[in-house]
């Protein structure tokens, strides 16, 4: 399993995401995942930037593979854009990218005063998204009308050869099995085996089973714990709330109800190097293929020396 570096386009703005890269890269990690957000999920994380300009410059500063982790193709965005924007992305960093997509979160995509589907309409929108993305991606002049998007006359000139793989997030049995039938992979957070599985049962053999995991470590536990709850809280959110609530204000509400007990059960936390490779070792063992670890705080220089001494070499 590869172990790679997950970019938090909430924590982060855009040059220190750019100089993480490449600090990750040096600490031997390999590839990186970058969220793709209009808001962050709390006025405390603080950032946001526009993931595609970042991503151009991270064409530049590694020789990294990068994934989006994940963009929403649907309502913010127009996939004809997002074809046009992956492309580019593809030829910058000379193929190593790999588009990441998802039915997206009402957090980023209500802006324009949209309409927010309902799950199943969002998921017959994302792969009509697909539809168009790739079909733009055949070359030529493309004409499409389809239940949510119209494309007429459009050409993306500039395109990679081959085409960048579309991974497919999914967190329920729909979206799996969406993502078994359209995507070249899929994407998921937590060590879900069961979810794997799925995927893989129904998945042509050989798709990419892409993972990501929040860490925090640092040399003190309990204050790692309070940075983690400070900025992550709204990690334990139950059900459909990541997917439906509209604004960070609403998140802030909404995790008044969790505590830091709930965050530091699920979230390795502190210096225990055994709990940091065995949270990743779940990974492994579910049968992802490649984990992303984003480390939650300040201490990104200590973390990136622990994990390139202690934590990756017991992966390679």
């Amino acid at each position: 399993m590869k172990i790679g570096y997950f970019l938090s386009s909430e924590e982060w703005g855009p040059r220190d995401m750019v100089t993480l890269a490449a600090k990750a890269e040096q600490a031997g990690f390999e590839g990186l995942w970058i969220s793709d957000h209009y808001h962050p999920w709390s006025d405390e994380q603080g950032h946001s930037p526009f993931v595609w300009s970042v991503i151009g410059a991270l064409a530049e500063a590694t020789e990294q593979k990068v994934t989006t982790a994940v963009t929403c193709p649907t309502v913010r965005i127009h996939p004809a854009i997002i074809a046009q924007a992956a492309a580019t992305a593809s030829l910058l960093l000379n193929g190593r990218f790999c588009l990441g997509l998802g039915s997206g979160e009402a957090l980023n995509e209500h802006i324009l005063g949209d309409r927010w589907p309902e799950a199943d309409e969002r998921l017959e929108m994302l792969e009509e998204a697909v539809d168009v993305i790739r079909t733009l991606w055949q070359g030529g002049v493309q004409s499409l009308r389809g239940n949510h998007y119209r494309v007429e006359r459009c050409r993306v000139y500039d395109l990679p050869e081959p085409a960048p793989p579309i991974l497919i997030s999914g967190f329920g049995p729909k979206a799996i099995d969406l993502a078994a039938r359209i995507g070249d992979g899929y994407v998921t957070v937590g060590p879900d085996a069961e979810s794997v599985d799925r995927f893989r049962s129904q998945a042509r053999r050989g798709k990419l089973v892409q993972g990501g995991i929040k860490v925090c470590w640092g040399p003190d536990e309990a204050q790692a714990r309070q940075t983690a709850y400070r900025l992550w809280p709204n990690d334990a959110l139950p059900g459909e709330l990541a997917q439906i609530l509209p604004t960070p204000q609403h998140f802030e509400q909404a995790t008044g109800l969790v505590t830091e007990e709930m965050i530091a059960e699920q979230t390795p936390c502190g210096p225990d190097i055994d709990r940091h490779v065995g949270a990743l070792r779940e990974y492994a063992d579910a049968g992802f293929d490649e984990v992303y670890v984003q480390q939650i705080g300040p201490e990104q220089d200590a973390f990136f020396e622990v994990y390139r001494e202690h934590v990756l070499p017991q992966f390679n």
